[in-house]
């Protein structure tokens, strides 16, 4: 055997908890004799349809330790407790068109209470992919119902069953040679802990087999030109009554009804900014509290986030609902579980990167139709109403190219070299610490499925997507192009210069390339001064204050410390 180790040989511990005890109401693991001096991280590997989420904690599962400081729940107590809670089932499919034999990628999907409930009733709703014409929906155990969401889908599309009914005619389909009638809604039955996959069938409507559902557009950048003759009597020959023929608003109209439940909803949902985020850890938990008072502080409009539950501990949700009350903005919680037919990522780091850029397109309900990135290590010095109105000029996301003002880190941006020198092409390189999405732009040019496929390609090079995402929509920007936000919508010290940070509306703690500085230290020292209302200081004890008041405690170790980092740069 070895006498010396450079680092401790045992990186993993597993225990089982589901066992075949059918009495065992509250099954449980015990981990015992594990090392002291190593910061260990907690992670639930479960069934894929599963959604486990940790429903009690005190400590940190990213950074359990046990030293001279702490160790366990309660003073002189060794013993740290974890719960987790099972919240839903994924009901995961395949929708294929039986007509052209491929996935109607971009259809959307809602799942109801029953068959007689409305699309605005959804109890979730998705939209197809083109990899395998796979959707995902989440549910509790019941019976449930699939059914086409209203808008351009449902307009060209009909749902199929091979249960012939009296009350419909019967179509005979030649390549499957079985009777086929269309229906409103499908029946999904979760009543297993086990994969609930469901087959959809669509067809195109008769007479709408010509009409794509993802319709051309004027390429990006370019006016948009008045339709010719030949289109309006094409549209118009359609007949009075039809949605579809319904011609009036112009492109973006159109966009709005063929990504979009219910009008009403939508426009409500439009007058919000709604901004999404994501932590991992105690110490990001409490950079995204800043982050979000921030946000509320200057903006001029109502406020959504929309936090990504699968990291927050149930102390941070506590805390967060406590916010929004106190502070009149609204939050929810969304969650995906990564499909297993894409190529999974085994560190934790990556799993969070892949879940920023690579899940948008299904990751928010269909009534919301763009969404603002912020990463959660940011403060807000400007009114993001701003940059929610901002023209991308047809593009379907916006980023902030990298600064270029800090002369003595230029040596250090890998992109104005070499491989990505010669890829880009006189493109710039952004960060992806902020960015806005028009989600109806982003899921009518089917980008979600583009930014899959490229990953799926790319990462089968373990070199490559060394910052996932990040490389990934800067990769892409000669198929998905990316409109470049002005410089002041992202400052960070690393790259930025201190003449420049006075125009800077959002401040960002970038990782600096010469020096490590502890991301606490950095947030203290950065975010004060007179360029600020309130320095990051003052907005972390307004929020101790408030949690004070809930009784809200995370535990005995103050957050100092991190094992991951969310942000780019």
């Amino acid at each position: 055997p070895e006498m010396e180790y450079s680092e401790f040989p045992l990186q993993k511990f597993y225990r089982y908890v589901v066992t075949s005890d059918l009495s065992d109401v509250a099954p449980r693991a015990v981990f015992r004799d594990l090392p002291k001096h190593q910061i260990l991280t907690m992670r639930m590997d479960v069934p894929e349809p599963w959604n486990v989420q940790s429903s009690w904690t005190l400590q940190d599962v990213d950074n359990l330790r046990c030293d001279d400081v702490i160790c366990g729940d309660e003073p002189g107590s060794t013993v740290t407790t974890i719960e987790y809670s099972l919240k839903s089932l994924v009901v995961g499919g395949q929708c294929y068109d039986v007509v052209f034999h491929h996935p109607p990628n971009g259809l959307q999907l809602s799942l109801l209470s029953s068959s007689t409930a409305a699309n605005t009733d959804a109890i979730s709703d998705t939209l197809v992919m083109q990899n395998l014409g796979y959707f995902q929906l989440q549910a509790q155990p019941g019976v449930w119902q699939i059914a086409l969401a209203s808008g351009r889908g449902r307009d060209l599309f009909e749902l199929l069953t091979d249960q012939a009914d009296s009350s419909h005619p019967v179509v005979k389909d030649e390549e499957e040679e079985a009777s086929l009638v269309p229906v409103s809604s499908h029946p999904v039955l979760v009543t297993t802990f086990y994969d609930t996959v469901t087959q959809l069938r669509v067809r195109k409507k008769r007479g709408m087999e010509d009409l794509q559902l993802l319709e051309d557009t004027p390429s990006t950048g370019e006016e948009q030109q008045p339709a010719s003759a030949s289109q309006t009597v094409e549209v118009q020959a359609q007949g009075p009554g039809s949605s579809v023929a319904a011609g009036g608003g112009g492109i973006f109209s159109s966009m709005s009804k063929m990504f979009s439940l219910s009008t009403n909803t939508t426009q409500q949902e439009d007058n919000k900014i709604h901004v999404f985020s994501l932590a991992t850890g105690h110490l990001y938990e409490r950079f995204l509290k800043i982050m979000m008072l921030s946000v509320v502080k200057r903006s001029s409009m109502p406020v959504k986030f929309w936090l990504f539950e699968n990291f927050l501990s149930p102390t941070f949700k506590e805390s967060a609902e406590a916010m929004a009350q106190a502070y009149g903005f609204e939050v929810a919680f969304v969650t995906y579980k990564w499909p297993s037919w894409l190529r999974q990522q085994t560190s934790k780091q990556r799993i969070i990167w892949g879940y920023k850029i690579l899940f948008l397109d299904v990751l928010f309900p269909l009534n919301v139709n763009k969404v603002i990135y912020v990463d959660s290590d940011q403060t807000v010095r400007g009114d993001l109403a701003e940059l929610w109105k901002m023209d991308l000029k047809g593009k379907p996301y916006g980023y902030t190219p990298f600064c270029s003002s800090r002369k003595e880190t230029l040596g250090y941006q890998f992109w104005r070299q070499g491989y990505w020198k010669d890829h880009l092409r006189g493109k710039p390189y952004h960060i992806s610490a902020l960015y806005v999405v028009d989600l109806l732009r982003f899921r009518q040019m089917a980008v979600g499925d583009q930014l899959r496929a490229l990953y799926d390609q790319l990462s089968r090079d373990p070199n490559s997507l060394a910052n996932l995402d990040q490389d990934l929509p800067n990769y892409a920007q000669h198929m998905v192009p990316i409109f470049s936000l002005p410089q002041e919508w992202l400052w960070c010290e690393s790259w930025c210069s201190d003449d420049t940070k006075a125009k800077a509306k959002t401040i960002d703690l970038c990782n600096n390339p010469m020096h490590k500085e502890p991301k606490l230290d950095m947030a203290k020292r950065v975010i004060s001064g007179a360029l600020f209302k309130e320095g990051w200081n003052e907005l972390d004890e307004e929020i101790r204050e408030l949690e004070h008041r809930h009784k809200i405690t995370a535990g005995s170790r103050e957050a100092t410390t991190a094992s991951f980092s969310v942000g780019g740069g």
